[in-house]
Order: C-alpha cells, then sequence, then structure tokens
C-alpha cells in the first residue's frame, strides 16, 4: 500500500450511496437479496495493479483480481492460487505450485507466466510504477528499476504452466506478506497490449481472475459496481450478486442514507460518534494507516530544519486527534502505526525514543523566528494541499489556523482538491506542504520507514539523510537474519527521521462508523487490504 504510502491522503469510508436496486435487507422471491451498497470518500483511480498507489484502487483490484495469496483476518495471509510452496533451506528459492481450475474473466487459463509478466511490467521503469520498490531483494530487481539490466533477468520464471520458482538476493522476512498484495497480482499480457495506454484506466480495458468484475467504471465517474465472477475458482463461497459503490464525502449525506435503509455502511463525524456509540452498529474500523505532513524539501526554506521543527511543535495533535477529528484516531509521535509490530512484547511505537518536536507555542515561535532569520526572511506565505473529503478539509482548517496563529510572519493557504489530483500534483513536487496519508501495506514496521529513503518514489518531499539510509539498508542485508538487531536499526531509522523533523507525524486513523449487523462475513484489516468482500452475505 508508495504509499502503500497508499498515499492516501486519508483513506475513510464517506457516504455509502445505493446505485442499483434496493438495499440489501430487501427481500426478494422469499430470500434475502445479496446485493451490498457501498462508499467510498476518494475516487477509484485505476485497477492495473502496477500503478495503484491509493486504498481505494487496491481494495478494488483485491477484490476483482486475485495473486498466489490473500489476505485474511489479522493481517494474515491465506494461499489463493498458490497451492503449495516450497522453500529452500538459504530461503532464497521459492517454489510455487499454482492451482490448475483458474481462468481469466475471458475464459483463458491463468498461467504461471501471467505472473512472470505481471512482475517484469511492475519493475520495469517504462511502467512507472511507484510501487516497484517493493520487489527489491528479488533477484535483479534493483538492477532493473535502475535501467541496468532488462526486465526479463528479474528472479521469477514459469516451469511449465503451473509453476513458478522465485529467486531472492537475500532473504526477505516478509516475503509470504508481499505475495498476497496487489503489486505481485498476475497480468495477462494479451489483454495489457489489447488495451495499450487504456489498460486499467475502465472497467472494459480489463480482464479479472478474483471474486467478483468490475462493471460501469469509465475511468472518470463516481459510481461504479462489482458483479460476482463466474469464472472465478472459487465462486461457491461468494454469496453476494453485486455490491454497488458511490464516492460521497460528506457523513452527513451518507449517514441521511443509511437512515433511510438506502446504505449499509456509514463513516460518522465526530458529533454523529458521540450521540451514536451506543447504537448496536456502531464499530470502531482500526486502521494501521498515519497520516502526516510532507515538507516540499526542495524549497529552501524547508531545508531548514528549524522551520520543520516550528512547524511540528506547532502543532497540537491531541487536540487535532480527539476534538477535531473524534473519530476514535489516534496521536502519533512515529509514522509507524501503533499495533503493528512488536518484538519481545513491546510496541514499535513504544520502541522509540525521540519522539521529535511536541506541542510547544512558545518553543515553535522560537524556532520560527531563528529560521526565518537564517533565511533572510521576515513573512512567509505557504500552500497546504490535501485531499477534498470532509475529514480532509477539517484537518487542513485546523492546521492553517493552528499555524498562522502559533507563527508570526506566516500566512497558510489551504488547497483541497479530489485524490487523483492530488496523488499527481504530490508526484510531481506542487506543493509546499502536503497532508499525506500511508496505510501498512504489511504488519512490518518496513512498510512506512523504507518510503523515507533516498529516491524512493513515495518520497515525495525528497527528504535525504545518509544516516537514515544506512540504517534501512542494514535491516535488509547483514541485521535482516537477526530479529533483534534488524528491530533496532528500524527503531533508531524512527529516530533519525523524527530528530531530523524529516516529517510531522499527526495521527493514526480509526473510523468510528455503522455497519449494519446483517452484514455478515466483512474482513477489516489493518494493513494489506483493507476491505474484503469475498465472503461477505446479507443474512
Amino acid at each position: 500500500m508508495k504509499m502503500h504510502k497508499i498515499l492516501i491522503f486519508g483513506m475513510s469510508l464517506a457516504g455509502l450511496m445505493l446505485v442499483l436496486g434496493g438495499c440489501g435487507q430487501q427481500k426478494e422471491t422469499g430470500q434475502t437479496k445479496q446485493v451490498l451498497n457501498w462508499s467510498e470518500s476518494g475516487e477509484l483511480t485505476t485497477i492495473d495493479p502496477s500503478t495503484a498507489v491509493d486504498a481505494v484502487s487496491f481494495d478494488i483490484i483485491n477484490n476483482s483480481q486475485e495473486g498466489l495469496y490473500r489476505y485474511t483476518k489479522n493481517n494474515k495471509v491465506e494461499p489463493a492460487l498458490a497451492q503449495k510452496m516450497t522453500v529452500s533451506d538459504d530461503g532464497l528459492t521459492y517454489t510455487i505450485d499454482l492451482k490448475k481450475n483458474t481462468k481469466w474473466s475471458n475464459g483463458q487459463p491463468v498461467l504461471a507466466k501471467d505472473f512472470v509478466y505481471g512482475w517484469q511490467r511492475t519493475v520495469d521503469p517504462k511502467t512507472g510504477s511507484q510501487y516497484s520498490y517493493l520487489f527489491e531483494g528479488i533477484q535483479n530487481a534493483t538492477a532493473i528499476m535502475e535501467g541496468q539490466k532488462s526486465p526479463d533477468t528479474l528472479g521469477i520464471k514459469a516451469v511449465g504452466k503451473y509453476q513458478l520458482v522465485i529467486t531472492l538476493e537475500k532473504d526477505i522476512p516478509y516475503f509470504k506478506l508481499l505475495l498476497g498484495f496487489p503489486s505481485f497480482y498476475p497480468q495477462q499480457q494479451a489483454a495489457v497490449e489489447k488495451y495499450g495506454k487504456k489498460y486499467g484506466t475502465a472497467s472494459k480495458y480489463m480482464v479479472y481472475n478474483g471474486p467478483f468484475i468490475v462493471k460501469d467504471w469509465t475511468g472518470s465517474n463516481l459510481s461504479w459496481k462489482m458483479v460476482k465472477n463466474k469464472t472465478y475458482w472459487d465462486k461457491k463461497a461468494v454469496k453476494l450478486q453485486t455490491i454497488n459503490f458511490k464516492v460521497n464525502k460528506t457523513t452527513n449525506t451518507s449517514y441521511n442514507m443509511y437512515q433511510d435503509k438506502q446504505l449499509d455502511v456509514t463513516n460518522l463525524s465526530f458529533e454523529q460518534a458521540k450521540q451514536l456509540k451506543n447504537d448496536p452498529a456502531y464499530t470502531i474500523n482500526k486502521q494501521s494507516q498515519t497520516t502526516y505532513l510532507e515538507f516540499n524539501q526542495t524549497k529552501k526554506i524547508f531545508q531548514n530544519q528549524k522551520i520543520r521543527q516550528a512547524i511540528a511543535a506547532a502543532i497540537n495533535k491531541k487536540q487535532l486527534a480527539t476534538e477535531i477529528l473524534g473519530n476514535g484516531s489516534l496521536p502519533v509521535d512515529t509514522v509507524v502505526a501503533n499495533g503493528l509490530a512488536q518484538n519481545q512484547g513491546v510496541d514499535f511505537a513504544k520502541a522509540i525514543t525521540n519522539k521529535g518536536m511536541q506541542y510547544d507555542k512558545k518553543k515553535a515561535q522560537e524556532l520560527w523566528k531563528e529560521g526565518l532569520q537564517e533565511l533572510g526572511l521576515t513573512k512567509v506565505s505557504l500552500t497546504l494541499l490535501n485531499r477534498d473529503t470532509d475529514t480532509a478539509q477539517k484537518v487542513s482548517e485546523y492546521l492553517q489556523s493552528a499555524l498562522e496563529q502559533a507563527l508570526p510572519g506566516l500566512s497558510v493557504n489551504v488547497s483541497n482538491v479530489p485524490l487523483k489530483t492530488a496523488l499527481d500534483r504530490s508526484d510531481k513536487g506542487d506543493y509546499d506542504i502536503t497532508v499525506s496519508s500511508w496505510v501498512a501495506d504489511f504488519a512490518d514496521p518496513i512498510t512506512f520507514l523504507d518510503m523515507f529513503t533516498s529516491g524512493n518514489s513515495y518520497n515525495y518531499g525528497k527528504w535525504s539523510n545518509a544516516q537514515y539510509d544506512q540504517l534501512i539498508t542494514v535491516s535488509k542485508t547483514q541485521d535482516v537474519n537477526d530479529p533483534n538487531k534488524r528491530w533496532q536499526d528500524l527503531v533508531d531509522a524512527s529516530d533519525v527521521l523524527n530528530e531530523q523533523q524529516g516529517i510531522v507525524p499527526l495521527y493514526q486513523e480509526n473510523q468510528a462508523m455503522l455497519l449494519r449487523q446483517n452484514v455478515k462475513g466483512l474482513i477489516i484489516d489493518s494493513s494489506g487490504v483493507t476491505f474484503t468482500w469475498k465472503h461477505v452475505q446479507i443474512k
């Protein structure tokens, strides 16, 4: 999920809206109608596994396509297309036998060569995948991404139609978890070549091998649906016939529709959560997702550490999480989410020793004054980039007010834009400060920390620190097979990031929501992909 920096710019469910038919509670010929009406707070940007970067896209890909493994409860994976896996004693060679009864939605069999092609396409620099860095450690992946070797030298080979042999350059402790992530899914070469640049940009420019097929998505519309895939190998386990999606960026609308029984789920605002916390349908969607500020450090002002620290010290994270959001979100001192990973019973978020600048208005003003003097400035005007959801706009307004009140001479302009625009501008460096979010791709601290290494495609702020880079490298090489040393490398790296205030961790998003009690079997994971609808049934 980079982000996955899923730079998600905040991922939440917001309004669910009815697109086709009635709510899932309606009856049809004496039986419960297996239709779920779902909401997204952001647009669907792509269904191409190689180019997806946001949570919405990964959720849709995860439920309409399938890889070797599939995420299940508690951030774990279970076999999907993999029938059998054998790992060599040195942990560097994976031999995987595939199921033989799986098909694409066009009727063609899913073969080992589809995985080879999909992986090669993702690491090929011509594809422009921001998630290709996850393939680091697979034989020749880094050299391919740097343009030094051909994609066909990647350490994955098809042996016959239904066997894969994967060769690693070094042991990857979380490799099995990676195999469940959408970036590692197979892709049918014939379909990619048929659709060309249109591949994955609309529902009709894709073939599917997962539980559902995407329908009625044009690439820019804010509503679409998924229908049960009749060619899916495990179709007997799929009960839902249709899932209707609608982007709705405010909770007021979604809650009203939920009350009218048009929706099966709705996110809740601070006020709604307080009023409805005793509702039997009330639940907290706990996410390994943190939201943080990134500074565009190609600009001189943000190359000044005191300026970065002043901005961090001007923000009351506790107030932001509990009073402005009030949806179960938590203030954080590290970009690594609470509860994601432990070592010897200690959570990573508790293991760090440097928490960065804490809220201190006086200290913020001192640092700001010193930083401006070093830069020869007296006044500064900055633009804050964020998404245009209801939650994101509240965050933007709070940050604008907090920074302008605490830091003399600072003027903050707010730019709340659609997700696709925010992602594009972040990638191009078209911002001063951006509110970014990242959902853990898998349950390991490296999924957060890796993206702030120099040159990482998700390091939108271009922060760079040699000591940090070295710690991350050592954790992947000489200390990779020593859990305690590797853990300490990552803790030390987090401390460096906080000390330098390379970013400003803000809050961990936990979303208060109402989910109808007759919706059974929904899997909500805090890392990997968030929602799995394969086993959902309307009772």
